[in-house]
């Protein structure tokens, strides 16, 4: 038997988060009424002429400084031509040489092993627009056509052919959709069909240079498919070769409920694509003042505010990742800390109401955590009143509530509703000594060697002090009273 090692390159289309298309005023909006979001321009009519938007260059440039390419000045434009449905024009207007973004590198870990994957270019092209073959859950026996879409920018990334399992695919993907959307340059969402890949798969023995014929797997849109379908195709290719067949260069889709691909067409040679020059887009330069102003914009991204957050706040690497998952997470933690001048102090309790309570909240709603009810300072306040010992963590969760669905402050809700934690000892005694009094069968089972049995006392002292008796005093008055 042979090994066969595996070999995955990818092309990631990303729409550029912009307000109108990248050739007409249109707007982008996702969702809207089918074929409303159109113009003479974008679906192509006679005499129609492109004139391109500055924000996709941006958009394009800035995404190129922070994966660390070399920018190309000259910004020209092609017509690459072929005819689908969905294309009004019969082209696409793209760029063939040179892209805007040359030579880029991305580096990922998998299995604790870091590797760098290089990128060979970055380029601005518009979208198509879409063919709807279903209604609801109703399937069309033809096509309909919705031109919302055509001529959205579109960034496409194309990867060297260096990925080697489904894992590391994954996790180029994950750290490429955090560092964009750090940029805030694609909204990457794939669910709405703003980040789509064509996963290229090959496999050859272990040792040979060669790569061995090439299948392209088209249009995924969602990290678990791209998994199944680089899976799939992996045993589905060692399956032909061991069995003396021959692969042939083709591409093919990905039928998600049957868990197979299918040929949908050979690619025995080159493409069919023939690029012109766009005449109506003219080619000029890029001035250095307008990348080094780009430059200046590109944030701090997730690798390095991870790192920060662990250095400078003593979070696990755990919580440092989920933490910095996202720009709007990484931010509203960073806003909340802001408010408390020990920041260290705060830092972990604050990461887990972050991550337990607020994200089940915000999970159950469907919303994001920069449109939370919760503001960062008004969770940073109440982490403070548990940590300072004004009220309790289960009554803190009581606050919680109230908070999240009146957007309320945390210690104008303890204030009116009389919530603060009770610490004077004199009142917690007398509480534990009535309580004890209150379990005979309770005391003698500890007393026999049955330490859990105090629990059932500490439950009747909560219950008289209505849940704000100070836990940590109960239980040490406790323990005194019943060692005697």
């Amino acid at each position: 038997m042979v090994n066969y090692e595996t070999v995955v390159g990818l092309e990631v289309h990303m729409q550029i988060n912009t307000k109108s298309k990248v050739f007409c005023e249109c707007s982008t909006q996702f969702g809207a009424e089918p074929n409303t979001n159109t113009c003479v321009i974008c679906t192509s009519q006679p005499g129609a002429i492109p004139i391109l938007n500055k924000k996709a260059v941006e958009a394009i440039v800035k995404t190129g400084l922070a994966l660390d390419f070399n920018i190309n000045k000259q910004c020209t434009f092609a017509r690459k031509q072929y005819f689908y449905p969905d294309v009004p024009k019969n082209y696409q207007i793209t760029q063939s040489e040179p892209p805007l973004c040359s030579r880029g590198k991305l580096t990922i870990s998998v299995g604790g092993k870091e590797k760098v994957v290089n990128i060979t270019r970055i380029h601005l092209e518009e979208d198509a627009g879409k063919l709807v073959h279903e209604i609801g859950s109703r399937k069309l026996d033809y096509s309909l056509l919705d031109l919302n879409r055509a001529s959205v920018g579109l960034m496409e990334l194309v990867t060297e052919p260096e990925l080697s399992s489904p894992e590391e695919t994954l996790e180029f993907l994950t750290e490429l959709k955090n560092i964009v959307g750090y940029l805030g340059t694609s909204e990457c969402s794939m669910e709405e069909g703003k980040m789509r890949c064509d996963v290229n798969v090959s496999i050859r023995p272990v040792g040979q240079k060669e790569l061995g014929a090439r299948v392209e797997i088209k249009n995924m849109n969602s990290l678990s498919g791209i998994r199944d379908a680089i899976t799939y195709e992996v045993e589905r290719q060692k399956e032909v070769l061991e069995s003396n067949g021959k692969l042939v260069q083709e591409t093919r889709l990905w039928e998600s409920e049957e868990g197979v691909t299918k040929s949908m067409r050979s690619k025995e040679g080159a493409l069919d694509y023939r690029y012109f020059p766009e005449p109506d887009l003219v080619p000029f330069d890029l001035p250095d003042s307008f990348i080094e102003e780009l430059r200046k914009q590109i944030p701090e991204l997730p690798k390095a505010r991870k790192a920060r957050f662990i250095k400078d706040y003593g979070l696990s690497e755990y919580d440092a990742d989920y933490l910095t998952s996202t720009r709007t997470v990484a931010d509203y933690y960073e806003g909340a800390l802001n408010y408390s001048k020990d920041k260290k102090i705060l830092a972990k309790p604050l990461s887990n109401w972050i991550s337990t309570e607020l994200s089940a909240k915000l999970n159950a709603a469907k919303v994001c955590i920069s449109e939370s009810p919760v503001s960062s300072q008004n969770l940073a306040k109440l982490v403070s009143l548990i940590l300072n010992g004004t009220i309790s963590g289960k009554i803190a969760k009581t606050v919680f509530e109230e908070m999240y669905e009146k957007s309320s402050d945390p210690e104008t809700i303890v204030k009116e509703k009389g919530l603060s934690q009770i610490s004077d000892e004199t009142v917690i005694t007398k509480m534990c000594e009535e309580s004890i009094a209150e379990s005979p069968k309770a005391v003698a089972e500890f007393r026999s060697g049955k330490e859990r049995a105090a629990d059932a006392i500490v439950g009747l002292v909560m219950k008289r002090s209505k849940g704000q008796a100070n836990p940590q005093i109960v239980n040490r008055i406790l323990l005194e009273k019943l060692k005697v």
